[in-house]
């Protein structure tokens, strides 16, 4: 019907000043919020100075890993001290959803990102994002010699001569996309002959350092470690390059970080207005100056003009709600990778 419905952006415009002329009266009221933090520490903590310099609420963040907090947070249940979670990926963010933990957001807030970057539901939102890539050394691989999927990683031809990190929460969203896009028995089957090619390291960073140091010829990590690196002195990059995928392979599959309101908190118009605040105009023009190199997603933001643009990464279609870590984790454990 075209009368009597208002759209998601009609409801974000008509909503936006009247949240934001509330702030000052939620902030007096309230001694804060506390977001329990996945994210790189230092792009939010820029988030909650700018939100709390904006709004006045103070937000309190206590830091760790995505598959530690979604956890803690499943184990705490309605008690969690926490108002808002944030993740680097989404698996984490389907741990908690699941376990009926997420307060729908704002159709506001919504309106804010768009359907590529957020789950249908509306419990959670992207707040960010992140692109799989191979990072070569281009003394070691030429061009040609790159594999054209990542499912060619499989292949006996690769054997020891690519690495991962296969204990971080990084790489089991990368396997979660790699099962909604190739089913669980495809997907065991690359994880066993990927037990047999690999090398192990901890951590996308030590990956990206091997490969410059020409100790393995390539790796699956995220592109923003080699952008930040270079940003700084690049020594553990300069022998490297990036190897994109596209075609809607696996190996091109973009990583959306959450962010969500607990049901539990206590804070419920401040929490809303603090993922709303990150997804808004402000907070996504933070990813488009600061060092993360991560990508912006939110409608018509930019991202830092080093990346390659979103459009061009031709990254296959993953209903991130979809992604399923616990079953991630049993298949790994089942190919000997955990």
């Amino acid at each position: 019907m075209k009368f009597g419905v208002l759209s998601l952006c009609s409801l974000a415009m008509m909503s936006s000043s009247l949240l934001l002329s509330s702030l000052a009266q939620a902030a007096d009221s309230s001694e804060g919020i506390v977001v329990y933090n996945a994210q790189h520490e230092n792009l939010v903590q820029s988030w909650v100075d700018g939100f709390t310099k904006e709004t006045g609420i103070k937000v309190t963040l206590r830091n760790g890993g995505d598959s530690e907090l979604g956890n803690q947070l499943v184990q705490e249940g309605s008690a969690s001290p926490a108002d808002v979670f944030l993740t680097e990926n989404s698996p984490a963010m389907v741990l908690v959803d699941n376990a009926k933990l997420f307060a729908p957001l704002d159709a506001a807030t919504l309106a804010q990102v768009a359907p590529a970057y957020r789950p249908e539901h509306g419990r959670w939102i992207g707040i960010a994002a992140r692109s799989t890539v191979f990072v070569y050394n281009p003394a070691k691989l030429s061009e040609a010699q790159l594999p054209h999927s990542l499912m060619d990683l499989a292949k006996p031809e690769w054997k020891g001569r690519w690495a991962a990190s296969p204990s971080g929460a990084d790489f089991q969203a990368i396997v979660s996309a790699v099962l909604a896009l190739k089913g669980e028995k495809a997907t065991l089957e690359w994880l066993k002959a990927m037990k047999t090619n690999f090398v192990a390291y901890k951590g996308n960073s030590t990956v990206m350092k091997a490969v410059n140091a020409g100790q393995i010829d390539g790796g699956i990590i995220y592109h923003y470690y080699r952008f930040v690196d270079q940003a700084k002195t690049g020594e553990n990059s300069k022998n490297t390059k990036l190897y994109y995928f596209k075609h809607q392979d696996p190996g091109a599959f973009v990583s959306i970080s959450g962010g969500g309101v607990l049901a539990s908190s206590k804070h419920q118009q401040q929490a809303q207005a603090f993922i709303k605040w990150v997804t808004g105009k402000a907070g996504q023009e933070s990813l488009r100056t600061n060092d993360a190199f991560e990508y912006a997603v939110g409608v018509n933001a930019a991202s830092n003009p080093k990346l390659v643009p979103l459009k061009d990464l031709d990254a296959p279609k993953v209903e991130a709600s979809s992604l399923n870590s616990k079953k991630v984790i049993d298949l790994m454990t089942q190919a000997g990778l955990l």
